[in-house]
C-alpha cells in the first residue's frame, strides 16, 4: 500500500493519480495498448512494403546493368567482377523479398490473432477491461469524492469566516480611534465582532474535524484505489511483454548481419576497396580539385544592373486595358546574360538578338519573342535596339 500523504490533497484540478477522475487515464490505457498494435501492424506493413520495392529495385539496377555490361568489350576477371556485382544484388534481391514476405505473413498475424484474444469487447462498452477498471475505480472513489467535497464547502465556509472577522476587527479598530463615537456604538461594533469570531472559531472547528474524517479515510481509499491499479498494471505488464517479444522477432527477420549473401556482397566490396590506386586518385584531385584546375582569377567584372520583380497582376490588369503592340516587332540584342525566374520570362546569354513584341511597361518589363519561336517577359535595361 502507498504511503499516507502527509496532507491530504484539497486541489480537486492537479493531475495526482489519486485526485478524483484522474484514474481515466489508467482506464484509456487498453484502448492505447489496443492501438498500439494497430500501428505495430500498420508501421511494419509499410516496412514490408519497402522491402518489396527495395527488392524490386535491386532486380531492376541488376538486369538494366547486366545487359549494359554484357554489350561492353568487357573480358575476363573485370567481366567477372562486374558478373559478381550481379549476382550479389539478385541474392539481396531474394532475401529482402523474403523478409517483406515475413513482416506481413508472420509477425503481423501474430499480433493481429494476439490483439483478438488479448482485447475482449463488452457490449456497447467499449473493452471489458476498460469497463471493468472504470466501474471499480468510480465505486472505490466515489466515497471519498463525497468526503473531499464536504471538505471543500467547509474549508470555504471557514475562509469566509476569516474574512467576516478582519473586516469586523477592522471596523472594531475605527471605532475605538474615533474619539465622537458614544460608548454604545463602540460597545455594539465590539459585539458584532466577538460574534463573528465566535462564528469563526465554530467553523474551523468543522473544517478541522471535516479533514480529520478525509485523513482518516485516505489509507482506505489509497489501498483499495491501488489494488485496482495494480490489477491494471499486471495486464499491461502483459502486453508490453508481448510486444517486446514481437519486436524481438521482427528484428530477427530484419537484422541481415549474418547473412551469407550479404557477407558475399561486401566482401566483394572490400576487394574493390583494395584495388584502390592511391597514386591515380592522387593525380585526380590535383588537376580536379588542386593546384591543376582551371581558375578564374580575379579581373574586373561588367556591372549588371539590377532587375525589378515583375508584378504580374498589375501587368494583366493594364493588358486588359490595352497594351501597345508593335506590329512585326523590332529587333534588339541582349547586353547581360538573363536567366528568367518564372515560366512566363525569357532568358538569353549576352549577344544574342531576338524581336522586341511590346513596349516597355511602367514596371520596367518588355515582352519579346527568342529566335526558337518562345514568347514572354524580359527587363528592358537588358537590351538595346539594334540599328
Amino acid at each position: 500500500m502507498a504511503s499516507l500523504p502527509t496532507e491530504p490533497p484539497l486541489d480537486t484540478g492537479k493531475e495526482s493519480f489519486w485526485m478524483p477522475g484522474n484514474y481515466v487515464r489508467t482506464v484509456h490505457r487498453t484502448q492505447q495498448s489496443y492501438q498500439a498494435c494497430n500501428d505495430l501492424v500498420t508501421c511494419f506493413t509499410e516496412r514490408a512494403r519497402v522491402e518489396k520495392q527495395y527488392a524490386h529495385q535491386l532486380s531492376q539496377w541488376s538486369n538494366k546493368w547486366k545487359s549494359i555490361v554484357d554489350s561492353r568489350p568487357l573480358y575476363g576477371s573485370l567481366l567477372a567482377a562486374w558478373q559478381s556485382f550481379f549476382a550479389s544484388t539478385e541474392r539481396l534481391s531474394a532475401l529482402h523479398l523474403s523478409i517483406s514476405q515475413s513482416l506481413v505473413a508472420e509477425e503481423g498475424e501474430r499480433v493481429k490473432a494476439w490483439q483478438k484474444e488479448s482485447f475482449p469487447k463488452k457490449l456497447f462498452c467499449g473493452f471489458r477491461e476498460s469497463h471493468n477498471n472504470k466501474t471499480s475505480f468510480s465505486r472505490t472513489q466515489k466515497p471519498w469524492k463525497q468526503k473531499l467535497t464536504k471538505l471543500e464547502k467547509a474549508r470555504v465556509v471557514y475562509h469566509k469566516s476569516c474574512q467576516k472577522e478582519l473586516s469586523a476587527v477592522d471596523k472594531e479598530k475605527q471605532a475605538n480611534d474615533n474619539p465622537d463615537l458614544s460608548l454604545e456604538k463602540k460597545q455594539k461594533v465590539t459585539e458584532v465582532r466577538e460574534v463573528v469570531t465566535e462564528a469563526k472559531t465554530k467553523a474551523r472547528e468543522h473544517y478541522e474535524k471535516v479533514l480529520e474524517d478525509v485523513t482518516s479515510y485516505t489509507p482506505r481509499y489509497m489501498e483499495e484505489m491501488e489494488a485496482i491499479f495494480e490489477q491494471s498494471q499486471e495486464e499491461e505488464r502483459k502486453r508490453i511483454s508481448f510486444l517486446k517479444q514481437a519486436f524481438l522477432s521482427i528484428h530477427r527477420h530484419l537484422d541481415i548481419t549474418n547473412n551469407e549473401d550479404v557477407k558475399a556482397v561486401y566482401s566483394d566490396l572490400h576487394q574493390t576497396l583494395m584495388s584502390i590506386d592511391e597514386l591515380e586518385d592522387l593525380k585526380w584531385w590535383k588537376n580536379n580539385r588542386g593546384p591543376g584546375m582551371f581558375t578564374n582569377w580575379p579581373k574586373i567584372e561588367a556591372w549588371v544592373p539590377p532587375v525589378k520583380k515583375l508584378k504580374r497582376k498589375k501587368r494583366e490588369q493594364k493588358n486588359k486595358e490595352g497594351a501597345p503592340v508593335m506590329i512585326g516587332g523590332v529587333k534588339v540584342c541582349a547586353l547581360y546574360d538573363y536567366v528568367g525566374e518564372e515560366g512566363d520570362e525569357l532568358s538569353f546569354k549576352s549577344g544574342e538578338v531576338f524581336l522586341k513584341v511590346e513596349e516597355e511597361d511602367d514596371q520596367g518589363w518588355c515582352r519579346g519573342v527568342l529566335s526558337g519561336g518562345k514568347e514572354g517577359f524580359y527587363p528592358a535595361n537588358y537590351v538595346e535596339l539594334v540599328e
